[in-house]
């Protein structure tokens, strides 16, 4: 056996373990570390000699060098501080109330605020089931319908993957070696399209079927004025939008680097959060706690997807798959076509995290060859990966929303539910190729022509 063919086993051996369900980050590392012993393995060196040993340790210290990746704890620590600070019911409510006479009014409010909190937080799971408690038995409960409910709130929640400040964005810069400011001026338009699309979508059925979205009870309503609407947006609505505004503000004008943003952005959540009344100290362990999880296993990734892509690259396998496509003779657009295809297949059993620092690096030296930007490749990627979160049978939305959501709310309904919001999701995609101004319009604006 040939060692590209070694890399080859390699992939399929990874892939199987991991369907078996054991855990990513140390698949990598031992699959990197078991083939990579074989790949630098010479006669007579010592066990302990071989080179991957030497290779595990310099890429972990990389990793936990990387100035890059220190903006991602801090912008984890800022969304659990916000998710905790007991906000999210005063800003539907406010929004559902400024928007009462919008058909659907109480479907683009949860959409609405889906983004806005999915932005300041970026954790999927946490948007899907805080609004699965708080905005689904409402519409419910107004006479809502199942499928449109559960699937505003399943495709809302994902939007946090693509809006700034993304986590999924900085990885994707880290592995890529692209500009995490440029990335997110990159990514603003196309989500702010994501979610302009989904709200038209929803308005656009309730005025064609009035049935699936009745008007907020006149109880509900009445005795409401627009200075008291002012004020409960000015009390939900305007703090959250400032300090999303002053991050985001503070990297795209250059006033902040990513990690000097997110550590304001880290303060700015607790001061919220005190504001509130919510920062008590079990929440703030609580924060703390899931902050160092979730960032050691993103760094874990990196250590193990480093190594196996040095190994996998060394016995030949990525020269192997680059020739490989090379000799399809595609174009452009059908190299796209395919990337993205695999891309969302390989969505259903993984995560993002896993797809961005695993597998799409064996796209990346394709890209000169089809005269296709990185930045523009990683949008587009951006956008597919909200697919991963909606497409049946592995739409962790719907696990997510399934789980909180009243018993009488099917699986089957929710997964229904998803699938006009994932022909959003390739229209915008469309739509992002047709216009590819709409990804460099604002990168150009700020930091020049490419």
């Amino acid at each position: 056996m040939t060692d590209p063919q070694v890399a080859l086993l390699m992939l399929g051996v990874f892939i199987f373990v991991i369907l078996l369900g054991f855990p990513i980050a140390f698949t990598l590392m031992a699959m990197g570390v078991g083939f990579g012993y074989y790949a630098y393995y010479q006669p007579g060196q010592s066990f302990f000699e071989n080179r991957v040993f030497y290779l595990l340790t310099q890429n972990t210290f990389s990793v936990m060098n990387n100035d890059v990746l220190v903006s991602i704890p801090l912008f984890l620590f800022m969304g659990y501080l916000v998710e905790r600070a007991n906000i999210l019911d005063r800003l539907f409510h406010s929004l559902q109330l400024a928007m009462r006479a919008v058909p659907g009014a109480m479907a683009v409010a949860a959409l609405l605020t889906c983004a806005l909190f999915a932005t300041a937080t970026g954790i999927v799971g946490a948007v899907v089931t805080l609004m699965g408690l708080l905005a689904l038995p409402a519409m419910l409960k107004a006479g809502y319908d199942q499928k449109l409910s559960t699937g505003v709130i399943a495709a809302g929640g994902t939007l946090g993957i693509l809006i700034p400040p993304s986590i999924m964005l900085i990885v994707y810069g880290a592995t890529s070696a692209i500009s995490v400011v440029k990335l997110y001026a990159a990514a603003m338009i196309p989500g702010l399209l994501l979610a302009t699309l989904y709200m038209l979508y929803v308005m656009g059925r309730v005025l064609v079927n009035p049935a699936l979205a009745p008007k907020l009870p006149p109880e509900q309503i009445e005795g409401v004025t627009w200075p008291q609407v002012f004020l409960l947006l000015a009390k939900a609505f305007v703090p959250l939008a400032v300090l999303i505004m002053a991050v985001l503000g503070a990297i795209l004008f250059g006033l902040a680097t990513p990690s000097e943003a997110a550590a304001i952005g880290a303060l700015g959540g607790a001061l919220l959060a005190a504001a509130y009344r919510a920062l008590t100290w079990e929440r703030l362990k609580e924060a703390v706690f899931l902050t160092a999880r979730t960032t050691a296993m993103v760094c874990w990734l990196f250590v193990g997807s480093w190594t196996f892509s040095s190994v996998f690259s060394y016995l030949g396998g990525e020269g192997l798959i680059k020739d490989f496509v090379l000799s399809l003779d595609l174009d452009q657009i059908t190299f796209l076509l395919l990337s993205q295809l695999i891309i969302f297949i390989l969505g259903w059993p993984l995560e993002w995290s896993e797809i961005i620092i695993i597998f799409v690096p064996i796209f990346l030296p394709l890209l000169p060859h089809f005269n296709v930007d990185p930045m523009f490749f990683g949008i587009l990627i951006a956008l597919n990966l909200q697919t991963s979160f909606l497409t049946p049978p592995m739409a962790m939305s719907a696990y997510y929303l399934k789980g909180v959501a009243p018993k009488h709310v099917q699986l089957a309904t929710i997964f229904k539910g998803c699938l006009p919001f994932l022909s959003m999701v390739f229209l915008a995609m469309v739509l992002i190729y047709v216009f590819p101004q709409l990804v460099y319009w604002l990168p150009d604006l700020f930091y020049g022509n490419r």
